[in-house]
């Protein structure tokens, strides 16, 4: 595995970053001891961030402002559906920014935010908490290393990939509580989807 100095194509770059919000609030970060790795070119990351990278060599600091059409797009109105609470699962606990997959009739998942809780209903967004903002990121390129052939191939870099922890950004931040992905989980989902379609709109 050959070593590379400059972001490129085809390149395994390790990144240092704050991410702020246009308010200065911090909501995101990755320190130089622990950095964020991902495969350049592969849309591991946002579109706006990755343009902004290429050519830099390790030691290089940048700072980037990401619109949000080259971020996480601009936020839909239309993406949020009021369901009602009887639909969901009786044990199911629910706060605010709870973050719940959602499985439709054709088995395609996606990723709804509790937003609003009433006593008769619940408010999911399917919008990425990010979307509709400006995000302002202070990078440091730590290292840069070319890809393996099987890592070009599975689209991410081996090892550190295992979750999209740079595209979603749920992990440490403050707008939702991750879901667990496991099996009683996906039968809660089920659930959801079984009696929604008997009891509200086929909208999800």
């Amino acid at each position: 595995m050959s070593t590379v100095d400059t972001v490129r194509e085809g390149a395994v770059v390790s990144l240092a970053y704050t991410l702020r919000l246009q308010s200065g609030e911090v909501v995101d970060f990755s320190e130089a001891d622990e950095p964020l790795e991902y495969l350049h070119g592969a849309d591991n990351i946002i579109p706006g961030l990755e343009r902004e990278l290429i050519g830099l060599h390790i030691g290089d600091k940048k700072d980037v402002k990401v619109e949000a059409t080259d971020g996480y797009g601009e936020y839909d109105a239309t993406d949020v559906e009021v369901v009602p609470r009887k639909t969901l699962p009786k044990d199911m606990e629910l706060k605010l920014g709870t973050a719940l997959m959602i499985q439709d009739e054709d088995g395609n998942i996606s990723e709804a935010f509790v937003r609003e809780i009433s006593p008769t209903s619940v408010t999911l967004d399917f919008n990425h908490p990010l979307a509709g903002q400006q995000l302002f990121f202070s990078v440091e390129v730590i290292g840069v290393r070319e890809a393996t052939e099987e890592e070009i191939a599975h689209g991410h870099p081996h090892g550190v990939f295992e979750e999209d922890e740079f595209d979603e950004f749920e992990e440490d931040d403050e707008f939702y509580d991750e879901f667990d992905d496991d099996d009683e989980d996906l039968e809660d989902e089920e659930d959801f989807e079984d009696e929604e379609e008997d009891d509200s709109p086929d909208t999800v």
